[in-house]
């Protein structure tokens, strides 16, 4: 056995040093580079769902859904991050909303379910305001209910 087993050539061209043996193996597993784009803050490890743009010529930063791919001047944020920002004096924040995202639902969601709830439960309204043995029509009259069964009177009775 030779002592040129394990040698390898490289070529030294200014600062670039190009390897005929191709790509270096290592014994520890690296998790510094990742498929997931990561907060762009210092140690921060979350992954990003916003992008932080500044626009100097109005003093605006715009914060954004994540973009598609990674621009050299803008800035990955979590949710964390994204959601505390803040400008620097005399400078505006632009926060663009992202139509695709699913809507959180708001108090006036909340309050019109309840409602619809509310009147679901309640039980229908008898014609002719009582109800009862003096208000017999053409249509059957419900007299009881148990569960989604009803107990109806027949108007010849």
């Amino acid at each position: 056995m030779s002592g040129w087993a394990g040698f390898h050539t490289a070529t030294r061209w200014g600062d670039l040093v190009v390897s005929r043996r191709g790509p270096l193996k290592s014994a520890v597993p690296s998790n510094v580079v990742s498929p997931v784009r990561r907060c762009s803050r210092t140690a921060c490890g979350r992954p990003a769902v916003a992008t932080l743009t500044y626009v100097y010529a109005d003093s605006t930063a715009v914060l954004g859904p994540l973009a598609t791919y990674a621009e050299p001047h803008c800035y990955d944020l979590c949710a964390e991050h994204s959601g505390r920002l803040t400008a620097p004096r005399g400078w505006e924040v632009v926060r663009l909303t992202d139509p695709s995202a699913p809507a959180h639902p708001s108090g006036d969601d909340l309050e019109a379910l309840a409602n619809a709830v509310r009147e679901a439960a309640r039980p229908p309204e008898r014609p002719g305001g009582g109800g009862g043995k003096g208000s017999r029509g053409a249509d059957p009259v419900e007299v009881g209910r148990r569960g989604h069964l009803r107990v109806l009177r027949s108007p010849e009775s």
